[in-house]
């Protein structure tokens, strides 16, 4: 997997203070995208073991809130060995911090795990996932965390719990 940035200060993409990491790959291709350049798969520079070690020294901060995962498509394929297995060091580490993933795949088909190998395995492992591709006909600058009003911040351990789809109703607007 490529990555396009990580930024070890993010206040954007998600509460409080977080590390962010954008991956390289979307097939969504999404009119009006925030990042086309992530939807190249070469797009940036490989990430590997050097890479998720710094992702782990800058959250293992006081002030920072937690990791957010975005891109590019975190859920892409070919993205989810490297995005599963950050993810699970985050939780063995640092379980007190919030992985947040923004992913034009819907809950629904994550949950199905109808997407790559271990979409259902990587979603288990969310505390809240942005789900649905960026609608530029839907575009709200007003909306909290998300750019258009079609997609969703869902509380996934609620979720998962349910078998159905949960909004973490603390991030409405």
């Amino acid at each position: 997997m490529n990555y396009a940035d990580i930024k070890k200060v993010d206040v954007a993409n998600g509460p409080g203070v977080r590390v962010s990491l954008f991956v390289s790959g979307c097939s969504h291709r999404c009119e009006g995208c925030f990042n086309p350049e992530t939807w190249s798969f070469d797009f940036g520079t490989p990430f590997g073991e050097a890479e998720m070690e710094k992702i782990l020294s800058f959250l293992n901060k006081d002030h920072i809130r937690g990791l957010s995962l975005l891109g590019g498509e975190p859920f892409e394929p070919e993205n989810q060995t490297a995005v599963l297995e950050l993810v699970k060091r985050v939780r063995e580490r640092l379980p007190h911090k919030t992985i947040w993933c923004y992913s034009g795949y819907l809950f629904e088909e994550l949950f199905a795990g109808s997407v790559g190998d271990h979409s259902r395995e990587l979603l288990e492992l969310l505390d809240v996932l942005v789900d649905g591709p960026f609608v530029l006909a839907q575009k709200d600058l007003g909306l909290r965390f998300r750019g258009s009003s079609n997609q969703r911040i869902i509380d996934v351990p609620a979720s998962l719990a349910a078998g159905v789809v949960r909004l973490a109703e603390e991030y409405r607007n």
